[in-house]
């Protein structure tokens, strides 16, 4: 079914060695769907046997157990169809749930693996990639593969077993007709691996162009407010056609193939069928094979030649998973750029002090968005981050997180490299309300508690208290049951952002990150929550970034960056005396000419 030889990477050795847990299930599976498929042949080695019986009567292979009575003979016989035919079903029922359960196991712990492994890899990796190529793998690979393991792994090992059943039998019944009958199987054998080779690269594209098209669906989606408001709806119903019609140029390639094969095929098998027909015709005549014989080997020559025909259906079908498989693995073997450390840091000893020491930092292919920079936060403290947009802010909080590595220099916690860290437990110590605020499909209380999910309810209620958001909720339909849309999109921004800061406050982190915190609030929402982050920032490293100074004016210090760099520091009075980037910003925004 593949080209040999097979290397230790091809998808379908990479495929078996996943499976090596399930080696009795599969072995199980192999042997069943052998004995069935035996015995799925033997009613035509019957038929020859009941040809004989009436034929030759007295001589049929029956008599030499010691029944020579026809009716006997037909008794015994029909028995044994009985047996056969009980047996043939019994198996099947096994060896079908078996291949079932197996393609739902591996299909739900290969998806598992699959989207672990997605997780632990680094942000660039999904800034580089689509969501649609990424979810294509996760959902249309995997179920390509099940549906491969449910149905194809049987074809093949049913179409296996069929020729050398037959084609043994052949030889050992009639060696000359048989070889004329089997003459077309090495040029069948030769087309298929040229059809394989030739197939092979034409649904690694259709699954890429899958890819392409479920990447701007999923885009198209998640933008649909934007493209209504532009009223793109139509130019982006022709970018969808131009990937459809990709897609289904791709597809059709593949099919003009696979479509090709079957009937070149059937020319083939002919020659075998029209082989036994007439030599083993001529053999019978010369008293060479008896008539039961000769039926049963022209009945039975089509069984031997006509799975020939199914290899397109089954290398099609084997052909996708390949592709899929090739795909599934290339995502599992991505390497995971920012390992885990193994220093522990257990959260109830975290003081929260962070010393970022002469980091420097650039995204990929990019000049330096921090170059040189040192920031010590002593435990404890209340900072404030103010700058320009792309000036490094976010970076700084990225950095911390790990969720990228720096290029130079190194971050502590605690005087520990966060290199060293155990990466759950330093993401565990720090609570993070990002500016761009993602909420979950759910309710208002599953996403208060996410991260913290054996939180109370009184517990839960505290913390959007404290956040300001208690009072929207209970004016929600089913307060806080009420379920937000998929990226909290039945709420409004100020919304979300209160529901944010109350998850990260029921999270109570030693060090808490205000990434933008307020920027969705009006006036009057920022000073409550400027009331209650008084309270929340006590006894826990704070950081705040802002771009309204009002918010981090009374921080203990407040950092100026500029290009990567820190250009001033102090307390909000000090930096205005300088009369500095500070002072200009807190003119501009207070209304001061």
């Amino acid at each position: 079914m593949t080209s040999f030889p097979l290397t230790k990477n091809h998808p379908l050795l990479r495929l078996l060695h996943y499976a090596k847990n399930y080696r009795p299930q599969v072995w199980t599976a192999v042997i069943f769907t052998i004995i069935n498929k035996i015995f799925d042949l033997a009613p035509s080695y019957l038929i020859g046997v009941a040809v004989d019986i009436v034929v030759e009567k007295e001589n049929s292979i029956i008599v030499q157990i010691g029944i020579t009575n026809i009716i006997g003979q037909l008794a015994i016989l029909s028995l044994l169809t009985l047996l056969i035919w009980t047996l043939e079903s019994l198996s099947e029922f096994i060896y079908d749930r078996l291949w079932r359960n197996l393609a739902q196991t591996m299909q739900h712990e290969l998806r598992l693996d699959a989207y672990s492994h997605l997780q632990k890899l680094e942000l660039s990796y999904f800034e580089e990639r689509s969501t649609g190529t990424l979810l294509s793998i996760l959902n249309d690979d995997i179920n390509q593969l099940e549906r491969f393991l449910d149905s194809g792994a049987a074809s093949i090992l049913q179409f296996i077993t069929t020729i050398l059943a037959v084609g043994g039998s052949f030889l050992l019944i009639a060696p000359n007709v048989a070889l004329l009958a089997i003459l077309p199987t090495p040029f069948i054998f030769w087309g298929s691996l040229a059809f394989q080779k030739r197939l092979a690269p034409r649904y690694a594209d259709v699954r890429d162009k899958a890819g392409f098209i479920n990447s701007r669906l999923a885009n198209n989606l998640s933008g649909i407010a934007t493209i209504k408001s532009f009223t793109a709806e139509a130019y982006e119903r022709d970018r969808v056609l131009f990937e459809s019609e990709a897609y289904r140029r791709s597809n059709r390639q593949a099919i003009a193939l696979s479509a090709a094969f079957y009937p070149a095929i059937r020319l083939v098998i002919v020659i075998g069928f029209i082989a036994t027909l007439f030599f083993g015709g001529v053999a019978v005549t010369n008293n060479q094979l008896t008539v039961g014989t000769y039926g049963f080997m022209v009945f039975i020559v089509q069984q031997l030649l006509w799975p020939f025909a199914t290899l397109s259906s089954i290398m099609d079908e084997y052909q996708r998973a390949m592709a899929s498989t090739r795909r599934v693995m290339g995502l599992l073997d991505t390497p995971i750029a920012i390992p885990t450390g193994k220093h522990p840091l257990p959260l109830k000893t975290v003081r929260g002090e962070v010393h970022l020491d002469n980091i420097t930092f650039a995204y990929n292919g990019r000049t330096n968005v921090l170059k040189d920079l040192s920031l010590h936060i002593l435990p404890g403290a209340n900072i404030g981050i103010v700058g320009a947009t792309g000036s490094g802010k976010s970076t700084l909080v990225k950095l911390l997180l790990r969720f990228y590595e720096v290029q130079g220099g190194q971050i502590l916690v605690d005087g520990i490299d966060i290199r060293e860290l155990q990466l759950l437990e330093l993401r565990r110590c720090i609570g993070w309300v990002s500016q761009d605020v993602f909420l979950f499909h759910g309710t208002v209380a599953e996403n208060i508690a996410y991260g913290s999910f054996d939180a109370s309810n009184e517990e839960i209620i505290h913390a959007a208290k404290l956040a300001q958001a208690h009072e929207f909720i209970l004016q929600l339909p089913l307060q806080y049951d009420t379920i937000v849309g998929e990226r909290g999109q039945k709420l409004s921004g100020g919304q979300r952002q209160r529901i944010a800061i109350a998850r990260a406050i029921l999270k109570d982190p030693p060090i808490l990150i205000l990434d933008e915190a307020t920027s969705a609030v009006d006036n009057e929402t920022e000073a409550a929550i400027q009331k209650s982050l008084t309270m929340i920032t006590q006894n826990r490293t704070t950081i705040a970034i802002a771009h309204r100074l009002s918010t981090i004016r009374h921080s203990h210090c407040i950092y100026v960056m500029n290009h990567g760099q820190i250009v001033e520091q102090g307390k909000h009075e000090n930096l205005l005396a300088i009369d500095g980037i500070y002072a200009s910003l807190w003119r501009v925004q207070s209304g001061i000419h």
